[in-house]
């Protein structure tokens, strides 16, 4: 990829709206907006000093048709957002400026960005690391305020001040092996393999804790993957209106009128609930329906959380019991819908046929009872451990997580290396190799491929 010439892209949302931004970033790129902005007051752009917002018109130079009234913002090298010469065209918000505007950015000299390039080049140009980077994205699509305060704290170094200290001092212990395997005959001031072995430790046991915040983080990342399963005509599509306060799935008396899995986002105190209504589990002969019947299966295997649905006003049946031996070892809350209709089904039955301190609880998604229990229980049964005043600094992506799972996994080897008296080479290597995986994700140590995969999930024009 190149980084010496200019990129330019619509940064904003497609479709009608107040405004629209062209984005340019590179050498050239004042000069190329000269070329097509014109002042009522014959102001240059390259006399204009950086912050600063200029009226005028974007025209096309071979006709001077004026395609749009226009606001232009400098953002002139090393102070934005690329480190290089910005600048933003500010639009009318509608599909034919902002493309034809584009059109002559592009006409005249500046390629249009891949995704995710200007955050890219911010990285590259040494503005942010690649965990803030990440950041970035995550802040974009962040769903609750919970999701938006971790992803602010690591854009502002947070995450990256951790990894960073902790680099260091593996750092300081590898230059230490090191002198004495360089210079062995000189009397170097060496700490003593007790004072060693506690630093590599205490080192080892900051990255635990690191990787115990992961598994309850990063729903605020993900979202927690919630399925709703059960046979036809539970209430299950009931569960999911109620839970968004509108229609969201078709409801009717009659079975299976959901045959595909509907998807929407729900917040619950902060936590992004990623909330799937299912087709009904049951043996089927309609080609649809069954196909409807295995995405359903395939969502129990997936789901972070599952809440297993029973109608508590008729009978339990095979299909009820089916359903309770597909979810029973896995994190699942069992629901008793309909409690606004007369209780045949006896709860001890069901409780009988699960796994001990499982949870059961009676609802009715149409009028609403129990639901705020059940989301109470949907926070008790995935965030055990989260405090609403947390301190310190917590991991939500899985490239990181492994980077630091490998970053251990070295520095224990390195442990047991010094503690079996192993030639201090081993012991070295071992250090090193933990610094390195450290420095996966913070960008000191990268690869194309991984800067690849990380910025193609950028929108282009961020």
């Amino acid at each position: 990829m190149f980084t010496d010439d200019t990129i330019a892209a619509i940064s904003t949302p497609l479709g009608e709206g107040g405004i629209g931004i062209v984005r340019l970033s590179g050498k050239d790129s004042i000069k190329i907006a000269e070329k097509i902005f014109i002042s009522p007051k014959d102001k240059s752009l390259n006399n204009l000093k950086s912050y600063r917002v200029n009226y005028g018109y974007i025209k096309n130079p071979l006709n001077m048709e004026k395609i749009d009234e226009v606001l232009v913002t400098l953002m002139r090298s090393p102070y934005s957002y690329t480190k290089e010469d910005v600048v933003e065209i500010n639009c009318h918000g509608g599909m034919i400026p902002l493309r034809k505007t584009l059109e002559l950015v592009l006409k005249h000299g500046a390629r249009l960005a891949e995704p995710g390039e200007f955050t890219r080049r911010a990285f590259i140009n040494g503005r942010i690391d690649l965990s803030q980077a990440e950041a970035v994205i995550d802040l974009i699509r962040a769903k609750t305020d919970e999701s938006r305060r971790i992803a602010i704290e690591q854009l502002n170094g947070g995450l990256s001040e951790k990894i960073t200290l902790l680099r260091d001092r593996l750092k300081e212990l590898c230059a230490i092996v090191e002198a004495d395997i360089d210079f062995p005959e000189d009397e170097i001031d060496t700490p003593s393999k007790h004072v060693m072995l506690d630093s590599m430790k205490n080192i080892s046991r900051e990255l635990e804790n690191l990787l115990k915040t992961y598994d309850e983080a990063r729903f605020f990342r993900e979202g927690l993957s919630t399925v709703i399963v059960g046979k036809p005509n539970v209430g299950k599509s009931s569960l999911l209106n109620a839970f968004l306060n509108k229609d969201r799935a078709i409801v009717t008396e009659f079975p299976g009128t959901t045959r595909d899995i509907i998807e929407e986002y729900l917040n619950i105190n902060g936590l992004p609930l990623r909330i799937i209504d299912t087709a009904g589990i049951r043996a089927v002969q309609d080609i649809t329906e069954r196909e409807g019947v295995k995405r359903s299966l395939q969502s129990i295997k997936s789901a972070d959380l599952i809440i297993a649905m029973f109608d508590s006003s008729e009978p339990l049946k095979e299909e009820d019991f089916d359903v309770i031996e597909k979810v029973n070892n896995k994190n699942v809350i069992f629901v008793l819908n309909k409690c606004d209709l007369p209780t045949v089904v006896d709860k001890h039955v069901i409780i009988s046929r699960l796994m001990p301190n499982s949870i059961v609880l009676n609802i009715s998604a149409t009028r609403g009872d129990g639901l705020n229990d059940l989301k109470a229980r949907i926070l008790e049964s995935c965030l055990k451990d989260w405090k609403e005043e947390r301190e310190g600094v917590v991991i939500t992506n899985l490239r990181h997580k492994s980077a630091i799972e490998n970053a251990r996994i070295s520095l224990d080897r390195a442990v047991s290396a010094l503690i079996e008296n192993q030639p201090f080479e081993i012991l070295a290597l071992e250090l090193r190799e933990s610094m390195d995986r450290l420095g996966e994700i913070v960008g000191t140590i990268t690869t194309e491929d991984i800067l690849n995969k990380i910025f193609n999930d950028f929108c282009i024009g961020k």
